[in-house]
């Protein structure tokens, strides 16, 4: 294995990623909760049901909103990271629309009905790959989201929504499962993957990430579609051949979030 720039040299297989795991119902209070660690990366992603749907919805609308919001916390850098008290900055903003679209290629907006979700993804240790594990530990916090909010009666088929105004709904377990899977159809996850000496590397940490010649993230969902493919020489440029190769092992990785991902809500 190449020893890189810096006299760094790395302590994992090109493919491998970093040990993962995830912990449900970390917080009490929110709608859905996880604390996911990825390496030394460590998320606390957490659903909250709105009051209402963003004012710019008609006030008739039928279908819901997913949005993220994204947060260093203060000691997850090795300098403290000052809080954004005057609004989130621009790269903060970036990656919150990254995320919140990340999660609504995932979801039916329509099947979820009127309901507005916020998933707050704060990162509480960083060591590379934030954003990436952001985007799938918030897809695990929202699909159980909507499975408590079927199972609650809130969240229902648009066919049976009118029932609930004359009383309680419940959902047998087939059905439950059927809105479930009209709801999210597909789970969605991130990973990234450099270049670095000539050689892919899967789900960077600092160490690798700032080693690399070329950068990129994947989010994908679960049935092998992309929805963002980010990539950036930052202090090379790359061949269409390089770039298929980061891409196929951004593949295989996110193949390995996703069986977390279905094992953790399996349990």
């Amino acid at each position: 294995m190449a020893k890189m720039k810096s006299g760094f040299t790395p302590t994992r297989l090109n493919d491998e990623i970093r040990q993962i795991e995830v912990t449900l119902d970390f917080t009490q209070n929110a709608l859905a909760s996880v604390l996911y660690r990825q390496g030394n990366t460590m998320i606390l992603a957490c659903v909250t049901k709105e009051r209402s749907l963003p004012r710019w919805f008609p006030r008739d609308a039928t279908k819901g909103w997913v949005h993220a919001e994204y947060s260093l916390m203060p000691a997850s850098t090795d300098s403290r990271f000052r809080r954004e008290r005057n609004g989130a900055k621009g790269r903060t903003q970036e990656i919150e629309r990254l995320i919140a679209r990340s999660l609504r290629a995932a979801v039916n907006l329509e099947e979820l009905g009127p309901i507005a979700l916020n998933i707050d993804c704060d990162v509480l240790n960083a060591d590379g790959g934030t954003r990436c594990a952001s985007i799938t530990a918030a897809g695990i916090a929202l699909r159980l989201a909507i499975k408590r909010l079927i199972s609650s009666g809130i969240c229902l088929p648009s066919n049976r929504r009118a029932e609930a105004a004359e009383g309680e709904v419940t959902l047998s377990e087939e059905e439950a499962m059927d809105h479930e899977n009209a709801v999210m159809p597909n789970d969605v996850a991130a990973i990234s993957v450099g270049l670095l000496e000539g050689e892919v590397f899967a789900d960077l940490d600092y160490d690798l990430d700032s080693n690399a010649d070329v950068d990129m993230n994947i989010v994908m969902t679960s049935d092998g579609r992309f929805v963002e493919v980010q990539g950036t020489g930052e202090e090379s440029t790359y061949s269409s051949e390089e770039l298929i190769a980061l891409i196929d092992s951004g593949t295989r990785a996110i193949k390995q979030l996703f069986e977390i991902q279905k094992d953790t809500l399996a349990q």
